[in-house]
C-alpha cells in the first residue's frame, strides 16, 4: 500500500484505473484493486487461526465502549478496538480450536501509565448491586478528580455493564446497581482509572469473578 504525504493535487479520493485512493485516520493512501479471488481448501492451521480471530473479535463487541477509551493512546494509524485486540489476542484467548476459553486474568480493558487505584476490593451488597472499596491514593502524578472506570461482564449473557466516568479517585469507594439481567449469574469484574480529560489512562485490573 503507497501513502502520499502530499499530492500534486491533494489526496485521491476513489477509484483512478487499477487503483483506489482513500483518507484512514488522517493518511491519504493508494491501493491495488483487490484480485478476485479463486476458492482454496483451507488447512487445519489456516481454519484454526481464522476462528481464533473471530473468536478474539466476538468477545470484544460488548467491551467496545470501554476499551475505546482504555487504548485511546494506543490507536495511532489504527483503531481502539484493534489495538485492544492486539493486546488480549495473544494472552487472553487460550484452548485451541474449537474449544477456546477466555483467561479473564490476563484480559484488559485499557492500558496507560497512570497509577491505578490501590487495594480494591469488591462486595455484592445484594443480587444486582456491587460495592467498590479502595484506599485513599496520595501518589505522584495523580490527581483528586481522576474518574473510575468499572466493566462487568456476564460471559453468559455476553454483556458488560459499568460506568466510566462519575466516581472520582478521591471518594475511595462507589456503589452500582447493574443490569438486573446479570444477577446470579457468573460476572468477571475490571477496574480501570482515567483523569479527568481522559489525557491519562491507567492499567487495567481484573478484580475476580462473581459467582
Amino acid at each position: 500500500m503507497a501513502k502520499m504525504k502530499k499530492g500534486i493535487l491533494g489526496a485521491i479520493s476513489g477509484k483512478i484505473g487499477p487503483v483506489i485512493g482513500g483518507i484512514w485516520k488522517g493518511i491519504p493512501y493508494l491501493r491495488q484493486l483487490p484480485k478476485k479471488k479463486t476458492k482454496k481448501t483451507k488447512s487445519p492451521a489456516q481454519i484454526e487461526s481464522r476462528q481464533k480471530l473471530r473468536f478474539m473479535n466476538e468477545l470484544l463487541v460488548p467491551f467496545h465502549p470501554y476499551v475505546s477509551i482504555g487504548f485511546m493512546h494506543h490507536a495511532e494509524h489504527r483503531t481502539e478496538i484493534s489495538a485492544a485486540f492486539s493486546e488480549n489476542y495473544h494472552k487472553a484467548v487460550i484452548g485451541s480450536y474449537p474449544n477456546y476459553m477466555v483467561a479473564y486474568h490476563e484480559f484488559v480493558i485499557s492500558k496507560g501509565n497512570l497509577p491505578m487505584v490501590e487495594d480494591v476490593t469488591m462486595e455484592l451488597q445484594a443480587p444486582d448491586v456491587l460495592k467498590l472499596n479502595w484506599s485513599k491514593n496520595d501518589i505522584k502524578n495523580t490527581s483528586f478528580d481522576d474518574q473510575v472506570m468499572l466493566v462487568i461482564y456476564c460471559p453468559e449473557l455476553h454483556k458488560t455493564d459499568g460506568f466510566s466516568g462519575g466516581v472520582k479517585r478521591t471518594e475511595k469507594q462507589c456503589t452500582f446497581k447493574f443490569n438486573p439481567g446479570m444477577a446470579g449469574k457468573r460476572l468477571e469484574v475490571y477496574v480501570s482509572i482515567s483523569s479527568l480529560n481522559r489525557k491519562k489512562i491507567g492499567n487495567s485490573k481484573y478484580l475476580g469473578s462473581i459467582q
